[in-house]
């Protein structure tokens, strides 16, 4: 076998390879002792790291130490201080007077001795008797007028939308947004004087041959759905807009029709908005006084009718609790309708953004 040969030493003049250097003193070998040199693609143990701190820079100037712990800096907001002052108003305006219903129709006074005692007679009598005729005469009255001013306030809203024309627009919601306002003993007297038994209109058409009566559970549904409709008009326009034209290009490029797409996209995006327009129809509704009070009188029971007669004594007197038990009545059957609505609303708020 030929031995290994040693590496030929560089003669006397030559440059020494790259990257190595001529033994020290000693024989030691460069890998051994010296600092060994680094190429420009692989740094070396001399490479700069971050500073720590107290160390010098490149340039030898000291760097600043850095401050022990997290960095200091702007507090966080608290959000709630912005809501504060309206749940301070919410808190006086709903909060003591609910609580202050509730007490009074779980508590019973003695006028003799002033004692007060915890009870639920009043809210059972409020649930029987003409106390419940009137409660389910205002949700049967609220329901039927909130239904049939959703159909039609999505008709008129549907024509406003898909119409060419903006001074239309702006006049059918200019007129909503007024006759959504208008209500109470103005409206009934304007019906009065038009449909009334001597109106103008009933005269003219002779609506009195045809069993027409205004001062009736059906003269009381026209007049309601007088200012429900716009008011419904008004809550489905920007729930309509909001209906992106793709959506039914996409299903006309596929072969739907407009009733398809109508019954398959629109309205499964639309419902929670109509369901809120409903709720918002049927609370309407259900808490308005003035107008069926004017009207009617007690010729049609309804709650809120049957709640100024017992605050006011006409037919009983002492029965101040009832009326209380009858207003939480309606506050549980306002917040039973609502617990639908809201699951509803947060299901279908990302189709409408």
């Amino acid at each position: 076998m030929t031995p290994a040969h040693p590496a030929t030493a560089p003669g006397p003049g030559a440059a020494p390879a790259a990257g190595r250097t001529a033994p020290g003193p000693g024989g030691t070998s460069p890998e051994a002792s010296g600092p060994a040199t680094t190429s420009p693609e692989t740094p070396g143990p001399e490479t700069a790291s971050p500073q720590a701190p107290g160390s010098a820079t490149a340039n030898g100037t000291p760097a600043a130490p850095r401050a022990a712990g997290r960095p200091r800096g702007p507090r966080p907001a608290r959000p709630w201080l912005g809501a504060l002052p309206l749940l301070v108003f919410a808190g006086l305006c709903f909060g003591l007077p609910a609580g202050a219903l509730l007490y009074g129709a779980v508590t019973r006074t003695d006028p003799v001795a002033g004692t007060t005692e915890f009870t639920g007679e009043h809210l059972s009598r409020s649930l029987q008797g003409p106390y419940l005729t009137s409660l389910t005469g205002s949700v049967q009255l609220s329901a039927l007028t909130a239904a049939l001013a959703t159909v039609l306030g999505v008709l008129i809203a549907q024509a406003v939308v898909t119409s060419r024309r903006g001074a239309l627009r702006g006049a059918v919601l200019t007129a909503s947004g007024v006759l959504a306002n208008f209500g109470g003993i103005p409206l009934a007297f304007a019906f009065v004087a038009t449909l009334g038994i001597s109106g103008v209109v009933t005269e003219i058409g002779h609506l009195d041959a045809l069993g027409w009566n205004l001062y009736s559970f059906t003269g009381l549904t026209v007049i309601y759905l007088y200012f429900l409709v716009p008011l419904m008009v008004l809550v489905v326009v920007p729930a309509l807009d909001g209906l992106r034209p793709q959506w039914r290009e996409a299903a006309l490029n596929t072969g739907a029709t407009a009733w398809q797409f109508c019954g398959h996209v629109g309205l499964p995006v639309l419902a929670p908005s109509l369901l809120g327009g409903f709720v918002l129809l049927f609370g309407s509704a259900f808490a308005a006084h003035a107008t069926a009070a004017a009207l009617v009188g007690g010729s049609v029971p309804l709650v809120t009718l049957k709640i100024a007669d017992a605050l006011s004594g006409n037919v009983l007197v002492g029965q101040e609790n009832v009326a209380l038990a009858l207003s939480l009545d309606m506050i549980v059957i306002a917040g039973l309708v609502m617990a639908v609505y809201l699951p509803l609303q947060r299901r279908s708020s990302r189709w409408l953004r």
